[in-house]
C-alpha cells in the first residue's frame, strides 16, 4: 500500500472514531487580555467519551443538548473552529452551531466580548468594531498555550464563524478593512435604523465619542492568518465597507450566510453586499419571513414571552430547521477546508 494512501486511511479512522463519540464535553475558561484590560471567558465544547451525570442534566432556559460538565478530553487532534456572537449576545448564543460542529469531530471555542454582553453592556464597546477581531486572537493564543488544549487542537486547522457584528468580526479576521468613518457617516444619515437596536436602543450617542474617534484611527491590523476558513452569519457593519480594495487581502475560503427579512442587517447592504465584494465567497440566504435573530438559541417558551422580539419568529419560519440548515452548510464548509 503506497504510504500517502495509507495515512490518510488512518486519519479516516482516526476521525471516524472521535466523531463515533456521541457525548459533549464543556468546558468554561477565564482569560484576560492585559494589555487591553479585557476578561474574556470562553466556552470550549469538544467530544468526549465520558457519559452524562445527573448534574449534566439541570434545567436551562434554552432548547440545547446535554454536555458532559469538564469532562475528559479527547486523544487526537481535531481542528478549532472560534465562535462570536451577535451584539449583546453572550459565548452561548449559538451553542446549537457548536454542538453540530463537535459532532462532527471538531473542538469548538466562544468567547464573551467583554463590554457587548446581554448582562454586562457597556454602551462604548458596541460601536467599537476594532475589539472583536483581537479578543478572538487574544483567545486563540491562549488556547494554543494552555496545557490541556495545547495538545489536542491543530494550529493549522482553525476556523471561524460569527453572527451578526461577530460575523463583521469574522470578515475582519479574514483581512476585510472596514472604514469606520464612512459606517459613521452611515449611521448618522441614511442608516441610522441599523443601529436602533434593542439590545442598546441609544447607541448611537456614542458616535461622536471621542475616545471612540481616537480609537478608530489608531486600531492594529485584524487579520489573523492562523484562522483559515470563515463562515459569517447574518453580518453587519457591511456599508463599512465601500470597495473590492478594503477585502483584497481576503485568501481564505468565505461563506456568508444571510435571511431574506432580516431587518437588524438587512441583506442587501450587509450579506449580499459583503458576497458581492468578496470574489469566490460562497451565499445562501434563509428565504421568506426569516429574520435576524431565528440564529439565536431556541428557547423555552416562557423564555418566548419575556422576550419574544429574540426568540419568537414568524409563524412560517421553523428555528430549529433554520438551524439545522446552517448547521449542514458550516459543517461541510469546515470539513472540506479544514479536515
Amino acid at each position: 500500500m503506497h504510504k500517502s494512501l495509507y495515512i490518510t486511511i488512518i486519519i479516516a479512522l482516526l476521525c471516524h472514531a472521535v466523531c463515533a463519540q456521541t457525548q459533549i464535553g464543556q468546558r468554561t475558561l477565564h482569560f484576560k487580555d492585559e494589555k487591553r484590560n479585557r476578561p474574556l471567558i470562553t466556552e470550549v465544547w469538544y467530544p468526549t467519551m465520558d457519559t452524562l451525570k445527573k448534574s449534566d442534566m439541570a434545567f436551562s432556559p434554552f432548547v440545547r443538548a446535554n454536555s458532559v460538565r469538564d469532562g475528559k478530553l479527547p486523544t487526537v487532534k481535531l481542528p478549532l473552529i472560534i465562535l462570536s456572537h451577535g451584539t449583546g449576545g453572550s459565548r452561548l448564543s449559538l451553542e446549537w452551531l457548536a454542538d453540530s460542529l463537535v459532532k462532527s469531530g471538531f473542538i469548538v471555542a466562544a468567547v464573551d466580548h467583554w463590554g457587548n454582553t446581554f448582562d454586562n453592556k457597556i454602551g462604548i464597546e458596541f460601536a467599537k468594531p476594532w475589539e472583536r477581531p483581537q479578543d478572538i486572537s487574544f483567545v486563540l493564543t491562549s488556547l494554543l498555550n494552555e496545557h490541556d488544549f495545547k495538545a489536542i487542537i491543530d494550529p493549522t486547522k482553525v476556523g471561524a464563524a460569527g453572527f451578526s457584528f461577530g460575523g463583521f468580526t469574522v470578515i475582519a479576521l479574514a483581512g476585510g478593512k472596514f472604514d469606520f468613518m464612512t459606517l459613521r457617516n452611515y449611521y448618522k444619515t441614511v442608516g441610522h435604523k441599523e443601529l436602533e437596536i434593542p439590545e442598546f436602543p441609544n447607541v448611537a450617542k456614542f458616535l461622536d465619542d471621542s475616545t471612540l474617534l481616537a480609537g478608530a484611527k489608531n486600531y492594529p491590523p485584524l487579520q489573523d492568518k492562523r484562522i483559515k476558513a470563515f463562515f459569517s452569519i447574518s453580518p453587519a457593519l457591511g456599508p463599512g465597507f465601500v470597495s473590492g480594495k478594503q477585502v483584497k487581502d481576503i485568501s481564505g475560503p468565505v461563506y456568508i450566510v444571510g435571511s431574506q427579512s432580516d431587518s437588524i442587517a438587512p441583506v442587501k447592504t450587509n450579506a449580499l453586499h459583503y458576497h458581492e465584494l468578496i470574489k469566490g465567497s460562497q451565499y445562501y440566504i434563509n428565504p421568506g419571513k426569516t429574520g435576524h435573530y431565528v440564529m439565536l438559541q431556541e428557547a423555552i417558551d416562557e423564555v418566548k414571552k419575556q422576550a419574544p422580539i429574540y426568540f419568537t419568529d414568524d409563524s412560517s419560519v421553523n428555528r430549529h430547521q433554520v438551524h439545522i440548515k446552517v448547521d449542514s452548510l458550516a459543517t461541510n464548509f469546515f470539513t472540506k477546508y479544514l479536515k
